[in-house]
């Protein structure tokens, strides 16, 4: 496959913003997705680039400074030897001039996606057409037999079901059975019902597992992706012989355009749903109802939306990738997490180190398999399920496929993944009380909240044995009532006047009035945790004389 193809696809509207005729002649090895500004350690010789262009930023209104960017993203092509490059017209409605003058400068052919042209679609069709090439060479390729890969080559043409081609592999081949899997552990497809043995991980990063055996080495599907979850890997269920060994070395070098797509296809839809993220932000609702069907998403079913962090690499097989700034790691981390439920869904990143998704799947279903994926992704670099590694995610209220919906239910899920009691997966629809609600804000606003109304309470306790702030709580725990209030304390109701009566003094407050009441309770609700003394004995009855010292 040469550039110049691409010209001829009818139904991708793909057209020349700036080439020569012998740069269209280029050959194509595959296709990568990025919007990082200097993706050059990700290319491979030969790939088309594909790029929504996030990265431009035309506001500044100098052309220079927006020549020296595209030159940059130029010339990181150029240095990787990419075939070409592949520029959306969704984000900006048209390809900078900028842009183009740089390609021409530094010889890459340039070339422009309409906005009605998925980049799913050109991966799919580049795809294809690299693999009828590949049918047509096949012949004479070292590490499987010529009929064998004549027959497997045209089942991957055809689009065959992994699973099948694995038995047929496996038949014909005389190997053990095996499995593709993901970096992470998911099974995509397998030769045999048995599942392979858990893919050995790092020392470091391993938890307390007792297995009987280390499992057989798997072996690289393709080339590593941007992120540790984009990579493909070939895992046999036995130890295969030196023959055996070769087959299967044969066999993921078949599959590796296959993995290549998969890979591309991920970027391709991270990508769809920056752009919609961006849309969704800047209240473009007509633009952001068309982004949704670019992204993949069924027009009509309800989505529910996810908001996920994770706060470093997870112990997987692959080794993590380098420090992605566009945030590919956390929208690949989170697809991961997602594709087990099999519904559609657009996975990207929040801006903010994190990730958002959009799953078209009852609330309730995204939140249990968000329980049972996390864990599996986060058992993390301090070795337990609670290290730092672990991630967290809220899920937001199921709405319709709309962005006037959608925008608020974003919100709410980010709010649920904020506000979510620990080691649990946040639920919006869980949020039913002001505990929930205050968990949300962030800990220093709460902090701050809790200093100025409490601080005289707090100061009181340090230097006295009768704790206010513990009385408060009480008291307003029982609902204002004094004799139940005293009951729990310990002491006499009198003693129960006397110190609210300080505490009002204090803090300046009536307990009196329901607002001071809820202001107060909100304060205790924003404490540090342990900041509450639990009485100790119970007290007697105070005396008239001891009655000023009891309440402080």
């Amino acid at each position: 496959m040469i550039v110049g193809d691409l010209l001829a696809l009818d139904e991708l509207h793909i057209e020349v913003a700036w080439a020569t005729p012998d740069l269209l002649g280029r050959e194509v090895t595959g296709v990568t997705s990025t919007d990082l500004q200097d993706p050059a350690r990700y290319l491979r010789a030969g790939e088309i680039v594909l790029t929504g262009l996030v990265w431009w930023r035309p506001e500044d209104t100098r052309p220079a400074p927006r020549l020296a960017t595209a030159l940059r993203f130029a010339n990181a092509l150029r240095s990787a030897e990419a075939a070409a490059l592949l520029a959306g017209e969704g984000t900006h409605g048209t390809v900078p001039p900028e842009l183009a003058e740089a390609c021409r400068r530094h010889g890459v052919p340039l070339l422009s996606v309409p906005s009605g042209t998925s980049f799913r679609a050109v991966t799919d069709r580049i795809y294809l057409r690299l693999w009828g090439d590949l049918q047509a060479g096949a012949e004479g390729r070292a590490g499987l037999p010529a009929e064998v890969r004549r027959t497997l080559t045209s089942m991957l043409g055809a689009d065959a079901p992994l699973g099948g081609l694995l038995r047929r592999a496996v038949a014909d081949l005389g190997v053990p059975d095996c499995s593709l899997v993901t970096g992470a552990g998911r099974v995509l497809a397998s030769s045999a019902d048995t599942r392979p043995a858990p893919i050995p991980t790092p020392a470091p990063t391993l938890a307390l597992t007792l297995t009987p055996a280390p499992a057989p080495a798997p072996i690289p599907v393709g080339p590593p992706g941007t992120t540790p979850f984009d990579g493909w890997l070939l895992q046999p269920h036995t130890e295969p012989g030196p023959g055996a060994a070769t087959m299967l070395r044969g066999l993921a070098e078949l599959l590796a355009p296959l993995a290549e797509r998969a890979r591309a296809t991920a970027a391709a839809q991270r990508q769809a749903g920056t752009r919609l993220l961006e849309l969704l932000a800047a209240g473009a609702d007509p633009e952001a109802d068309h982004a949704l069907s670019l992204a993949g998403l069924p027009p009509r079913l309800p989505l529910t939306p996810v908001a996920a962090r994770f706060g470093t690499a997870p112990a997987i097989a692959t080794p993590p990738a380098p420090t992605d700034p566009s945030g590919a790691w956390a929208a690949a981390a989170l697809a991961e997490a997602l594709h087990p439920t099999a519904a559609p869904f657009v996975a990207a990143p929040d801006g903010r180190g994190g990730a958002v998704a959009l799953v078209a799947l009852p609330e309730d279903a995204v939140a249990a398999a968000l329980d049972l994926a996390l864990p599996r992704l986060g058992a993390g670099r301090a070795g337990t399920p609670a290290g730092p590694g672990r991630p967290a995610a809220g899920v937001g209220p199921t709405v319709p496929p709309t962005a006037a919906d959608l925008r608020p239910a974003l919100v709410q899920a980010r709010y649920a993944l904020d506000a979510r009691p620990p080691g649990a997966v946040g639920r919006w629809a869980g949020t039913a009380s002001l505990a929930d609600l205050l968990r949300g804000i962030p800990p220093e606003v709460t902090a701050a909240f809790h200093e100025r109304l409490l601080a005289p309470l707090v100061h009181h306790d340090r230097h006295n044995t009768i704790s206010l702030v513990a009385t408060l709580d009480a008291f307003l725990r029982h609902n204002a009532s004094w004799s139940r209030t005293a009951e729990a304390l310990h002491v006499h109701v009198n003693t129960v006047h006397y110190r609210v009566k300080r505490i009002e003094e204090l803090t300046g407050r009536s307990l009196l009035r329901l607002d001071d009441r809820l202001d107060l309770r909100t304060a205790l609700l924003c404490a540090p945790a342990g900041l509450l003394r639990a009485p100790t004995a119970p007290e007697a009855p105070p005396t008239a004389k001891g009655r000023a010292r009891r309440a402080g």
